[in-house]
């Protein structure tokens, strides 16, 4: 369904250091900045990118917003989390851990990136 998601980043070298630690928990290489100062970290399934926005206003993250990234064990979950805590992120919503939804069991941790995007890492039980 999707092709990308591309977010704002107020310091795009610093969410960067952010996102190549938090995704190298879960397999992925570290992203690359093209010419434009943008971004990219490419898989088979699909391209996240970070930017400046172009109006050239700060970055905002959107309220209700979530991007969820999927994980292969409790542990990378866990090693996301504090991947992302070492590296410019904050911890949100509860902490990393077990949640039910009906007879669907999940491993989940939430952060918010050094811009405050609201991030999730997640393991199907």
């Amino acid at each position: 369904m999707f092709s990308h998601i591309m977010l704002g980043a107020n310091d795009v070298q610093a969410s960067k250091a952010f996102y190549d630690a938090t995704f190298k928990t879960l397999g992925y290489g570290e992203g690359f900045v093209d010419p434009k100062g943008r971004c990219f970290y490419r898989t088979d399934t699909g391209t996240f990118a970070i930017t400046k926005p172009i109006n050239g206003e700060a970055a905002s993250h959107g309220n209700g917003s979530t991007i969820g990234f999927s994980a292969t064990s409790e542990e990378a979950v866990k090693a996301w989390h504090a991947a992302g805590v070492a590296n410019g992120g904050t911890s949100c919503e509860d902490a990393p851990g077990i949640r039910s939804l009906g007879t669907m069991k999940l491993y989940l941790a939430y952060l918010r990136d050094p811009s405050g995007n609201k991030l999730c890492a997640m393991y199907r039980l």
